[in-house]
């Protein structure tokens, strides 16, 4: 696809990043990366803060999918990466767009509505995702580099989005836990939205865990402080892992335990073990992999991603079943890394209230859906408004079941 969007403004589309510099994709899809982030911890404290160093968008991340075949030839995740340049060239805007052949790896559920397209004689696949693959966490979707045609070039993203779903006569366009300004410009568009919950830890200027655990409720913190005993009860020490010490010793036990828990959970695991190797190299100073060993040996982990002012808790895994120790890997030592580095805000990932006992707070995230045919798009844009309403009320419930004490109103 090639075309003209007005003014000198071309579209393109690449089927790898191999065929984009890194540095002109990182500058749309992190432009404020060399900015300080945040001016202390605890600043970003709503629900559409903006990271502004995202790591799932960025090129690294996105090529350690492509070289370990996690994304493209039969995974059903077809490279469509959309790129706007100007008359010289020069990259503008690109979106990080897959064609799918079905909805695993999203995390935005949208099964029911294939099934109902696909029932009324419609053909659901394929379309045409804008995401993070595999990654359940708000970032920018539209990349869009800073400069006086910022708007021209996102406005010539967007209309490129539909005409690539035209092209490939895909059903629908899905641009997932996407961030304002995308929310704003995609809606005018005339895209639906929907609602989500997540649970992430807020940091409000915290100088220890025991300053944490001073907003909660003596009940529950008495409840953290021994659930933080009985998980390293059985001589369990936690190593916070990053740069040079992810080895591939490292990662080979890591990755069975990914492996055991992905399983179990999915029936087969979406990324494989050489994606590890490839995104240690590839940016592994901006990863906190939390491995908990006993005995000599290692026998849990978890990794997150670190952006300018947010940690992310991505995946779990473990080879002993010990209490609390889930808990701990991820969560307790996430708020301990994210206090001791001066990060404003834990994101834990996709679902799980059982993080709310622990200190996270419900946040809604939001995606964006383009509907082509009416007929499908009429009772979808229905249900959205009814399950908007519900997401909103879930909310405010789960915030007023909150550990923290009844003096601490303030909300995420």
């Amino acid at each position: 696809m090639s075309e003209t969007e007005g003014g000198d403004l071309t579209v393109r589309v690449a089927t790898s990043l191999k065929a984009v510099s890194a540095g002109a994709w990182n500058a749309c899809a992190n432009p404020h990366a060399l900015l300080d982030a945040v001016s202390a911890p605890g600043i970003a404290d709503s629900d559409d803060a903006i990271d502004r160093d995202n790591p799932f968008v960025g090129h690294e991340f996105l090529m350690a999918l492509e070289e370990s075949r996690c994304i493209g030839g039969r995974s059903g995740w077809s490279p469509a990466y959309l790129l706007v340049e100007d008359g010289a060239g020069r990259l503008l805007a690109a979106a990080p767009s897959f064609l799918k052949s079905h909805s695993q790896g999203e995390y935005v559920f949208d099964h029911g509505w294939a099934d109902a397209y696909e029932r009324a004689g419609g053909r659901y696949y394929p379309k045409l995702q804008v995401a993070a693959p595999f990654t359940p966490a708000t970032g920018p979707r539209l990349l869009v580099a800073d400069g006086p045609r910022a708007e021209e070039a996102r406005t010539a993203l967007i209309a490129s989005l539909e005409a690539l779903r035209a092209q490939t006569q895909s059903s629908s366009v899905h641009v997932t836990f996407a961030q304002e300004p995308d929310i704003a410009a995609l809606k005018q568009a005339g895209y639906l939205e929907r609602n989500d919950l997540q649970f992430h830890w807020r940091n409000e200027g915290f100088g220890s865990y025991d300053d944490f655990l001073a907003t909660l409720a003596s009940r529950k913190r008495k409840a953290l402080k021994r659930e933080r005993r009985e998980a390293l009860s059985a001589g369990i020490t936690i190593e916070a892992l990053s740069g040079r010490d992810l080895t591939e010793a490292v990662w080979d036990d890591f990755f069975a335990f990914y492996e055991d828990t992905g399983s179990r959970k999915w029936g087969r695991p979406y990324l494989n073990r050489a994606f590890f190797s490839q995104v240690g190299a590839a940016m592994g100073e901006r990863i906190v992999l939390m491995m908990a060993r006993r005995a000599g040996r290692y026998i849990a982990g978890a990794i997150n991603f670190r952006g300018a002012n947010t940690l992310y808790g991505r995946n779990w895994g473990c080879i002993e079943d010990h209490p609390f120790l889930h808990f701990e890997v991820c969560y307790h030592q996430a708020i301990d890394y994210a206090i001791a580095h001066g990060l404003a805000r834990v994101e834990a990932g996709a679902q799980g209230e059982h993080k709310l006992a622990r200190g996270y707070r419900p946040v809604i995230t939001r995606s964006l859906h383009h509907i082509a045919d009416p007929g499908l798009r009429r009772p979808v844009d229905a249900y959205l408004a009814q399950e908007r309403a519900q997401i909103a009320a879930a909310r405010e419930a789960l915030a007023a079941e909150s550990p923290f004490r009844k003096t601490d109103t303030a909300d995420d």
